[in-house]
């Protein structure tokens, strides 16, 4: 008999996990919640209403309807301590419990286990409101460029690279102000590291570390790198201009993380994220996260040639030193399809047309992220609305597949960036 798996999320991240779990021969049954519009549609799963970080409750559903795993998609859930209730009913869980994911929970935390530890990173120091006069003289001593963060999850908004100091002190008021609620309330100030950024997400369980394929995410809304922070609107993998040795010195940070959050007591088991700068000194890392990461995950899995479903489980199940994965030597680019607004205000409820001729454009796979179904029609219901993805020997191939199937989808307000994967064509600076 097959796997039974419950996966927690709505998002493009967990419709690809969806989507692959769905592809592997050993899963009978999958339970999307609440899901979205593209995971209804795919082979073997059902959308289900479940409050997603509370514990109890996703603990009685995977009981009572006899799931093997509960993978765990987004942040918030894992910092709630959702893992940890599911693995207290006896039933394995992929993503840390509450302790580990703290990693991502809490800047500040994160920033403090890499100091400890001696993990290469930039230095910072941490504010609460009532410590604000000291904020703003370190900022006059440190000068700009310099990056502000609030210490909490924002949804991948509460990042300022500041290039200058009347904006860095803004968004330090910001944050204080309340624009992010309580993940504000204490923010860190860290030093501007110069470089080209990348990803690297590896499985972990233990000091057991099984890296994945390095990516590159763009985070500005608008081309060239221009305009506010979103949380990704497209990204590539693999990177070129990632050498061999940058790669293994992420690979052993990542090593070096993961034996570190261990020696805190930590039993962590799930995803680990490596957000690296590629400085002239060597990668260093600007951010852990606990969780696979929203794009990349949609150009990652699609490469991996590995059952996700058996290195799911034995991850869970303290089995990770079991596992080798294999990957397509074929590149991928995902672009994402963004509501009119976003990351500001934006309107839900319109209809998409072309998915279907998208999806048929060859190498690509379109990913739900920010949709919903009423009869057959597919709704936008979130500002990153589709990730369109396209997989070819080399990179020329799959940007223009990805964009000839954005192209033939249409919905008021869609816009996307234009150059995503541009990056991975061009000499690094």
């Amino acid at each position: 008999m097959g796997m039974r798996i419950l996966v927690l999320g709505s998002g493009g991240r967990e419709h690809a996990i969806v989507r692959s779990l769905a592809a592997s021969p050993n899963v009978d049954a999958i339970f999307a919640a609440p899901g979205n519009g593209g995971t209804a549609g795919e082979r073997v799963t059902t959308n289900v209403a479940l409050a997603i970080e509370d514990g109890a409750a996703v603990a009685a559903f995977a009981r009572d309807n006899a799931c093997d795993l509960v993978v765990i998609g987004p942040e918030a859930p894992l910092v709630a301590g959702v893992a940890d209730a599911v693995r207290a009913a006896g039933i394995p869980a992929f993503g840390p419990g509450a302790d580990g994911a703290r990693v991502e929970g809490s800047k500040a935390f994160s920033k403090s286990l890499m100091e400890r530890h001696g993990i290469p990173a930039g230095r910072s120091q941490t504010f609460t409101a009532e410590q604000r006069d000291q904020a703003m003289e370190l900022l006059d001593f440190w000068g700009a460029p310099v990056v502000i963060k609030a210490d909490g999850l924002a949804a991948g908004k509460g990042v300022t690279v500041a290039m200058d100091l009347d904006d860095a002190k803004a968004a330090v008021e910001e944050c204080f102000a309340g624009r992010f609620g309580d993940a504000g309330a204490t923010v860190l100030i860290e030093e501007y590291l110069d470089g080209p950024e990348c990803s690297l997400l590896a499985f972990v369980s233990g000091t057991t570390v099984v890296p994945m394929a390095p990516a590159q995410d763009h985070k500005r809304v608008g081309d060239g790198d221009t305009g506010p922070n979103t949380g990704g609107m497209g990204v590539y993998s693999p990177v070129p201009l990632v050498t061999a040795a940058e790669y293994a010195s992420m690979v052993e940070i990542m090593e070096a993380s993961a034996a570190a959050i261990a020696a805190e007591g930590i039993d962590y088991r799930g995803v680990l994220y490596g957000g690296f700068v590629l400085t002239a000194e060597g990668p260093k890392l600007l951010e852990f996260n606990a969780r696979f990461g929203d794009p990349e995950t949609q150009v990652v899995l699609p490469r991996l040639q590995t059952d996700l479903a058996e290195v799911l489980l034995a991850c869970a199940e303290g089995r990770l030193d079991e596992i080798a994965l294999s990957w397509s030597s074929h590149v991928a680019v995902s672009v994402v399809v963004a509501s009119g607004g976003y990351p500001g205000d934006y309107a839900v409820g319109k209809p998409i047309s072309g998915l279907d001729a998208a999806a048929q454009v060859p190498g690509v796979s379109v990913y739900h992220a920010g949709t919903s179904r009423d009869g057959d029609t597919v709704l936008t219901a979130g500002g990153r609305v589709l990730n369109v993805t396209a997989t070819a020997p080399e990179f020329g191939p799959a940007i223009a597949a990805a964009y000839q199937a954005v192209d033939l989808i249409s919905f008021e307000g869609a816009f996307s960036r234009r150059d995503i994967g541009r990056r991975a064509l061009e000499p690094r600076r």
